[in-house]
């Protein structure tokens, strides 16, 4: 092996629990610093410019910026599989052909994402029923939002192309940076300017350049055939192809998940804007469970390819079932976690008693059901990791989106109450759960002969 070459990692040797742990913590701890940038704008935003504001920069703004964001997100996981298995089979030349390919459809993508995210804010926030007396300022976020949107989409794919070939660590680091940036620029455009909700979201997009400029300057710097070069950055056709393959299923599924929680927002702001806003508050809570649970998917859909591209099938298997343990502990730790001192936390959004009495009744309707969404994350992450998206998708599509959506369109025949409303989430993820397990064991995933 070359000194420029791909060296060995631990992702495909050593003992499963201890590499997947230790690829699984500095993507959870970056994951957390990456919704502390919207999580430290609705603390200071609730604390210096009231529930309304809360409101306008949570809740159902957030689901409308994943419908678009999200959907890249999903798109680049492709690219994070096929550079992950190109790595894993110690393809140099493909592996440098992937990172710029990679980068090229990112700032493609983020182009895109930027002029829909501008021209649509307003008419998504309506189609939503986002309240009268929040409209003005959640159009305000988004459109600063999605005006630095090439940033936020470079960066997510920047960790997931130092993920593919086992670095964790370092979209960790630039992440703290980041956060940092966030939190003092928050601080200092909300709390003691007149720029109001514009000052959350502009502090949250030049945190958002902070870190893709260390992402770019790392990869310029390092030496080997994941070095990034401006001058390489183009679309490789047939790579391009294999990332689209993989990734646009879970772009797709990650908009209807989305559209299927509009659907949902849309139905909580109909219970009015104290409802909103502790639904806003409890799912800057909720969050810590899915970055939790999306940190094990991200590291064994990294896994589960390094494996696959190295000829390493038996070792995959393994590392689904040691990751579903392991999860399934610090599930239920969460769980336990937010059903005593959950209540207590939303007091970091609010001090409304009304607000706070509605976080704590929908903290009891969904999250004793947590542990029913973990094979659902896994086996889709797994699934992706030996380049097959579009079963994952479909299984979504049904279990996810189509019956939430029936559910929604059913539950007021049966109960006025919020508490049917967020049903919804419950019954969807056992039903999802049981057909991912009956796909995974049924469904030949390892077996080259059934693409």
């Amino acid at each position: 092996m070359s000194a420029t070459g791909i060296k060995a990692n631990g992702i495909t040797e050593g003992v499963i629990w201890k590499q997947l742990l230790s690829f699984f913590f500095p993507i959870l701890l970056g994951t957390f610093f990456q919704q502390l940038y919207n999580t430290v704008d609705a603390i200071v935003v609730g604390q210096y410019l009231g529930k309304a504001a809360l409101a306008a920069v949570g809740g159902g703004t957030g689901t409308a910026i994943n419908l678009l964001i999200g959907f890249f997100t999903g798109l680049s996981s492709g690219a994070t599989v096929v550079i992950s298995q190109h790595y894993g089979a110690k393809d140099e030349e493909k592996v440098s052909a992937a990172i710029h390919t990679a980068f090229a459809l990112s700032i493609a993508g983020g182009l895109i994402i930027m002029v829909l995210g501008i021209a649509f804010s307003e008419p998504l926030l309506r189609a939503i029923g986002t309240p009268e007396d929040i409209l003005p300022m959640a159009t305000t976020y988004m459109h600063i939002y999605f005006a630095g949107a090439i940033a936020i989409v470079m960066y997510n794919m920047g960790a997931g192309i130092f993920r593919a070939f086992g670095d964790s660590r370092r979209p960790f680091y630039f992440l703290i940076v980041g956060c940092l940036v966030n939190i003092v620029l928050d601080v200092l455009l909300v709390g003691f300017t007149p720029l109001g909700v514009a000052g959350a979201a502009i502090a949250t997009v030049i945190s958002q350049v902070v870190s893709i400029l260390l992402v770019i300057i790392t990869l310029k710097r390092r030496s080997d055939c994941t070095r990034l070069s401006f001058r390489l950055i183009r679309f490789d056709r047939m790579i391009l192809r294999n990332m689209l393959m993989i990734g646009l299923p879970a772009g797709i599924q990650s908009i209807l998940y989305t559209i299927s929680n509009l659907i949902i927002q849309a139905a909580i702001n109909g219970y009015g804007t104290d409802t909103a806003a502790a639904w806003a508050a409890y799912s800057k809570v909720d969050q810590i469970f899915w970055m939790f649970i999306n940190a094990f998917s991200i590291a064994l859909t990294t896994f589960v390819g390094q494996n696959y591209g190295a000829g390493r099938t038996d070792r995959a298997r393994k590392g689904v079932r040691t990751c579903t343990m392991l999860s399934a502990a610090g599930t239920l730790i969460i769980e336990a976690a937010f059903l005593t001192i959950g209540t207590e936390i939303l007091r970091l959004f609010t001090a409304d008693p009304e607000v706070l009495g509605i976080g704590h009744d929908i903290i009891v309707c969904i999250v004793p059901w947590y542990i029913s969404y973990i094979a659902i994350e896994l086996l889709s992450g797994a699934t992706r990791g030996v380049g097959k998206s579009l079963v994952p998708t479909v299984i979504s599509l049904v279990g996810i989106c189509m019956l939430r959506i029936i559910w929604i369109y059913i539950v007021p025949l049966i109960t006025p109450r919020l508490e049917g409303v967020l049903f919804s989430y419950p019954l969807t993820w056992v039903v999802t759960s049981l057909m991912f397990i009956i796909y995974y064991l049924k469904g030949h995933i390892y077996d080259r002969r059934y693409r």
